[in-house]
């Protein structure tokens, strides 16, 4: 290990990982065996060699760009239904999948409506692996928006693989400049046809309908240039779109197909999950019996739910449970090996703690710095994307004193083991667009478990994030507010005849308030704190004093007050960290 340069790791308490050992074997001259058995999975099939000579498929278009730019209602104009009203906010928060018939050739287009909010972007992003349009919308009154600008480089970066159209939306809204936002996009790099590129620019108003028929049009036209084709027979390969859990039917995943014929009771798997299909509806909950490549359907008979984004592909079921039961344990081996790691470190953090130990040093005050706080959080959701997001957005917060830590995440309702792992972490619930249960309400409250439910992402976000500034540590300043300085001091009887110090003083700035901390102040230096209890004017008692006046002051518990001292009136403000 020394010669190989790993002399750091060289101690007996070290784990050597599979990877490391097999070098070393080679090292001797020695062959690390392979288990295939353990390496066997499933893949796709290879591209056919002649894809010309395969039936067309109809083109996946995804609508995409900034929140609010009217994604949604063009897509509702489109298929003359109203999904913006029912989404928290009116704003998106699944990938929803449509095929659309456009068009009097009756053409089918499958339409992908991707979320616009920030923390949507790796949905986002996924949405365009499996896309062969983007319809980038943008608002002509609003023009580049920041979504705006990352669509424009994930079309970059895409380069021919994709095509794309661009619609500028709300035309109908008074005084907007459809050219203007057409310059604007230009100026992004965008190669628009209006300034001698091949990117089309079609005016729509998702309100109106108007310049819609337009749009598919152009997007057929793109479409036909692009002669999309796949195979009908083989093997199925697809994408998983969104899944979520329902009543009924259980777990469900809404499946792109991009390759082969979907039929209920073939084998597929996804990830970790495996199903033999039971049902298939369209996403519009309609039963088919079929479904071919570059349509929509929704898949019932999933043993476990798998996570969007998830590749789906179908086989004979003894290679499916082989394949799952490899990928099952090598997730547990990567598993398995962040905790090696973080065991190697801790035995180097032990070590390090011994050797300062027997040179009779304190490891405490060597080591310095104080932890970091953490939130600790579960979050449950409706549908697996929205789950990703939120753990990807809610793992973002915080900095080097405070962070989030998601716990545990999952898909359903918020349970009461939920909320008992809650409680043994000392954690928090986060339910999204979830039901939360009055007696899960009752649970709760009962064990002491913060439990929080929001449908609309940046709420959320702003709430964890008032729940960390809370965590960080308060700065506490001192203002003054009043100073008097000490002209004489004399003794008055009070009651029960004992006698009280008062010092005769004039006000230097500021106002002297009865009740408020006073300190004394003597060559620069305070020798003494104590609430202001005696604040008069000649023999009135009065509550405050202004800067100018002469007055007569007592302070509770204190008698050392000298001629020449400074008395200050002052109140400690408590600030909250700052993220």
């Amino acid at each position: 290990m020394v010669e190989v340069g790993m002399a750091a790791e060289a101690t007996p308490d070290h784990i050597l990982t599979s990877e490391y050992a097999s070098l070393l074997v080679m090292e001797f001259g020695r062959n690390p065996v392979v288990n295939d058995e353990a390496a066997f999975d499933i893949y796709p099939s290879p591209p056919h060699a002649e894809p010309e000579t395969l039936p067309l498929r109809p083109p996946v278009v995804t609508i995409m760009g900034h929140v609010d730019h009217g994604k949604t209602t063009l897509l509702d104009t489109l298929r003359s239904s109203s999904v913006a009203k029912g989404e928290a906010g009116g704003i998106t928060q699944h990938i929803g999948a449509f095929s659309v018939t456009v068009g009097p050739t009756k053409n089918t287009v499958t339409f992908l409506d991707t979320p616009g909010h920030a923390a949507f972007s790796a949905m986002r992003a996924r949405g365009a692996t499996v896309t062969d349009i983007i319809v980038l919308v943008v608002a002509a009154d609003d023009g580049v928006m920041p979504q705006t600008r990352e669509v424009i480089e994930l079309i970059k970066k895409e380069g021919d693989k994709i095509g794309v159209v661009v619609a500028i939306n709300k035309i109908d809204k008074p005084g907007v400049d459809v050219e203007k936002a057409s310059n604007a996009l230009a100026a992004e790099g965008l190669q628009l046809e209006t300034i001698g590129g091949d990117i089309p620019v079609v005016p729509v108003s998702g309100l109106t309908g108007k310049g819609l028929d337009e749009l598919v049009e152009t997007i057929s036209a793109v479409a036909e240039l692009q002669d999309l084709r796949a195979e009908h027979d083989g093997k199925v390969h697809g994408y998983v779109i969104e899944s979520k859990v329902q009543k009924g039917l259980g777990p469900i995943a809404t499946v792109l197909v991009l390759r082969g014929t979907l039929v209920p009771g073939i084998h597929l798997i996804s990830g970790q999950s495996h199903a033999k299909v039971r049902v298939l509806q369209s996403p519009s909950g309609a039963s088919v019996k079929s479904t071919t490549p570059g349509n929509a359907v929704v898949v019932s008979g999933w043993k476990e739910l798998p996570s969007a984004g998830d590749e789906v592909l179908s086989g004979p079921e003894d290679d499916i449970k082989k394949a799952l039961a490899n990928r099952i344990r090598k997730a547990e081996i990567e598993s398995s090996m962040v905790d090696l790691e973080a065991i190697n470190e801790q035995r180097k953090q032990d070590r390090e703690s011994r050797e300062l130990e027997e040179k009779g040093l304190d490891p405490a005050a060597q080591g310095g710095q104080e932890g970091q706080r953490q939130l600790k959080v579960i979050v449950k959701g409706d549908v697996s994307g929205s789950v990703e997001a939120v753990v990807g957005a809610l793992s973002g917060l915080g900095n080097d004193k405070v962070a989030v830590k998601v716990v545990a995440s999952g898909v359903g309702d918020v349970t009461e083991s939920d909320i008992m792992r809650a409680q043994a972490v000392n954690g928090m619930v986060v339910g999204f667009s979830v039901k939360i249960p009055r007696p899960i309400e009752a649970i709760a409250a009962q064990n002491q478990v913060p439990l929080y439910s929001a449908t609309i992402i940046y709420r959320l976000l702003d709430d964890i994030r008032e729940r960390l500034v809370a965590l960080l540590p308060v700065t506490i300043e001192t203002k003054v507010t009043g100073e008097a300085n000490v002209l004489q001091v004399f003794d008055i009887k009070v009651k029960s005849k004992n006698v009280q110090k008062v010092a005769g003083c004039r006000v230097a700035q500021g106002i002297i308030e009865k009740g408020k901390k006073a300190r004394v102040v003597r060559n620069g230096e305070v020798i003494g704190e104590a609430p202001l209890e005696t604040l008069r004017v000649l023999s009135n008692d009065v509550q405050e004093v202004r800067k100018g006046s002469e007055c007569g002051l007592g302070l509770q518990g204190f008698e050392d007050v000298r001629q020449g001292d400074s008395i200050q009136i002052f109140q400690e403000v408590e600030k909250p960290g700052v993220l």
